[in-house]
């Protein structure tokens, strides 16, 4: 499969999981298989992986790949407890989770993930699930489309946007959004920002796929399969995402922060994508 996503922090987040020959580890957001190969390549010959990949195209091309000790399921990581239960996966050393896109998903899927192509207004990682982004835009009260653009992304011109979106409707795809932000924040938007849907197009992304619900019931569960002194590392992307990992770390008994790292200088100048992202890295210290 030819892969034009760069996975972010590589090297640092499979260092930080401590991958070791023969050990176990579950991957919970596979993608293109940046991080799982990366294990693969340290955890041989007897230690496998288990890879969670939501969108089943994408565990489509994946499972295409053939690759050794990997045992791959279309499936959510909010059912990771469950998953292990019934694959017999035991033993973990660690869990991996990196939240972000994949460059498939902005540039391939055809979803209405990127704000910079005209595409249906989707958003969704799981086809099968009901609430699309064209639902919410063409169909959610103003009071409820300014609680999620501001909650889920700190727009600070969430209102604007809500009033030019209903004033908008119907709304089919990703460029006719597009233009409805533009012209709710015209007047005070400024060339060198980010792009005046950056903040609208996340809310809508987090609020369709469940993001923030789906970490918090994970983490948990992350920590319930490890075996103690197995570590759980999260790549996140923004605050709200970050800001739940570093309370979830902090706050469970038995569980102890090792350390935050950041991409390098050199890592943003290849891969500008990478610039906002968080690694958090934590270790299990009892078998509670």
């Amino acid at each position: 499969m030819q892969k034009s996503h760069k996975t972010v922090l590589k090297k640092e987040a499979v260092d930080l999981l401590n991958v070791e020959e023969n050990k176990n580890f579950i991957d919970c957001t596979v993608g293109e298989g940046g991080h799982t190969e990366e294990i693969l390549r340290r955890n041989g010959p007897k230690g496998k992986v288990l890879g969670f990949e939501w969108d089943k195209k994408m565990h489509e091309r994946m499972k295409k790949e053939k690759i050794e000790r990997l045992e791959l399921v279309n499936e959510s990581y909010v059912f990771l407890q469950e998953v292990v239960k019934e694959k017999g996966f035991s033993s973990v050393s660690g869990v991996m989770l990196d939240l972000g896109m994949s460059t498939w998903h902005i540039e391939k899927s055809g979803r209405g993930f990127s704000f910079q192509r005209d595409e249906p207004l989707d958003m969704r990682y799981d086809e099968k699930s009901l609430l699309t982004a064209k639902d919410i835009v063409n169909n959610w009260k103003k009071g409820d489309l300014i609680k999620i653009i501001k909650d889920y992304s700190g727009e600070r011109y969430a209102g604007e946007i809500a009033d030019q979106i209903i004033k908008s409707r119907p709304l089919e795809t990703t460029g006719g959004l597009v233009e409805a932000i533009k012209r709710a924040v015209s007047k005070d938007y400024e060339k060198g920002r980010i792009h005046p849907a950056t903040r609208t197009f996340q809310a809508l992304r987090i609020v369709v796929n469940a993001e923030l619900d789906n970490l918090k019931a994970v983490l948990p569960q992350a920590f319930n399969v490890l075996e103690p002194g197995g570590r759980i590392v999260v790549i996140s992307f923004h605050n709200l995402e970050g800001e739940e990992v570093e309370k979830f770390f902090k706050s469970r008994e038995g569980l102890k922060v090792v350390k935050s790292v950041t991409p390098s200088d050199e890592e943003v100048a290849e891969n500008p994508s990478s610039r906002s992202a968080i690694l958090k890295v934590a270790e299990k210290t009892d078998g509670q």
